[in-house]
């Protein structure tokens, strides 16, 4: 194929992809560009797992035992929230994103930057629903090449949104309690 095929290959494409963007969004501005590329970028993300656990030789489990499924929904959801929510972690956020205000507590709110190449990642680091499946990933990563010390962190994180719920739950009581004075 010369270059002459291949950039009108890619004009081709093009249109299609701008007609595609201009049907879906139905007048509002999505960033489709972006959300493709953070679907690449988790592509790659998850081949690079695996391509590890490959070369390590590591066996993949028949099936995953119920009590790794537990822990691991436990650690993903906690360390979603961190990344996406708590204030400790916002620098990570801060290039991506712009501040509100508080959200709930120790959580903040934030807003995905504008600027259409940092939309699509404002939007997924300010979304715990949208980390948790890089979190997932990850954690799945690491239980299959380091067992022993995922399933120990993860255990760490399980602690953790334990306490988060003995925590909020002892909050509620005492405010409950203040109201009946």
């Amino acid at each position: 194929m010369g270059t002459g095929t291949d950039s009108r290959l890619a004009r081709r494409l093009q249109r299609l992809f701008l007609g595609a963007k201009h049907d879906y969004s139905a007048g509002h501005e999505r960033p489709l560009g972006g959300y493709l590329a953070a679907m690449a970028g988790f592509g790659t993300y998850t081949a690079a797992w695996a391509a590890a656990v490959r070369l390590r030789g590591r066996p993949l489990p028949d099936r995953p035992e119920p009590w790794d499924v537990v822990l691991a929904a436990v650690a993903t959801f906690r360390l979603s929230r961190l990344l996406s929510k708590a204030s400790v972690t916002s620098p990570l956020r801060a290039p991506f994103t712009r501040y509100v205000g508080p959200q709930g507590p120790a959580e903040l709110h934030e807003e995905a930057r504008a600027d259409d190449g940092r939309y699509a990642v404002g939007e997924l680091v300010t979304c715990p629903f949208c980390l948790s499946v890089w979190v997932a990933a990850t954690l799945t990563g690491g239980q299959l090449l380091w067992p022993r010390a995922t399933r120990t962190a993860m255990g760490a994180l399980t602690a953790l949104a334990g306490a988060d719920a003995l925590q909020l739950a002892y909050a509620a009581l005492a405010d409950k309690a203040t109201e009946g004075d």
